[in-house]
């Protein structure tokens, strides 16, 4: 797997123990991993993006390397996560995925929702979020993404069904370690599965179903022909 980490920095995160628990998912993620084998690159964001490590198979190196950073400044998660796609396009590994550690809460992106997931889903990139709120704020964020009304929340979550992805709420640690565990596994599952593409210059959906009526399947809701 070649896995992108993004972890939000700006200064929202400051509030209550949610840098705690990103940095606790970010513990968790790094314990799925396969040394030699996998592959981690660890980027954080405020306004801008920052590169902190460049993807390596040396996972132990990478323990505890959100220690030192401090939350500062605005927001600009979806033009730092249409970055890091791009970064990320450029790995070889047959399972690639942009993990997401933040509240949430985006204040200076230029790129939408929807444009962003264009970008991710035109190659291949599917974006996990885990948002790291308490659980006052995890009941009005999923109300709001649930009844559709237009929200940082609902916008998160189409961000993630639109690449293939999906969003999980953390609010403790126990439940931190239990979603970080899970995407993983999630990912080591992936098939590909390839149709021909119209040549339309359009958006195009997509709808994979399975035989058997108990199975959950999660992949990319559509793509841009032409």
């Amino acid at each position: 797997m070649s896995i992108a980490v993004l972890v939000d920095m700006s200064g929202s995160m400051r509030v209550g123990s949610k840098i705690a628990l990103a940095r606790r998912a970010y513990d968790s993620i790094l314990s799925q991993l396969r040394t030699g084998e996998d592959e981690l690159a660890l980027f954080t964001f405020d306004t801008r993006l920052h590169e902190r490590q460049t993807f390596t198979t040396s996972i132990d190196h990478l323990r505890n390397a959100l220690d030192d950073f401090n939350p500062f400044g605005a927001t600009s998660l979806y033009d730092a996560t249409a970055a890091t796609a791009r970064r990320l396009a450029e790995r070889s590994a047959a399972h690639k995925a942009i993990i997401i550690l933040t509240d949430g809460i985006d204040t200076s992106s230029r790129l939408t929702a929807p444009e962003v997931s264009a970008v991710a889903s035109s190659i291949d990139v599917p974006v996990y979020i885990v948002a790291t709120v308490a659980s006052t704020d995890r009941l009005s964020m999923a109300d709001a993404a649930d009844r559709g009304i237009a929200s940082e929340a609902a916008d998160l979550r189409d961000l993630a069904s639109w690449t293939g992805g999906r969003m999980v709420f953390a609010t403790t640690f126990e439940e931190t370690l239990l979603a970080a565990a899970d995407l993983l596994g999630e990912l080591r599952q992936q098939y590909v599965l390839a149709i021909e593409a119209a040549n339309t210059p359009e958006w195009r959906r997509l709808e994979v179903r399975v035989k058997r009526s108990s199975a959950s399947v999660k992949a990319r809701s559509g793509y841009f022909g032409g």
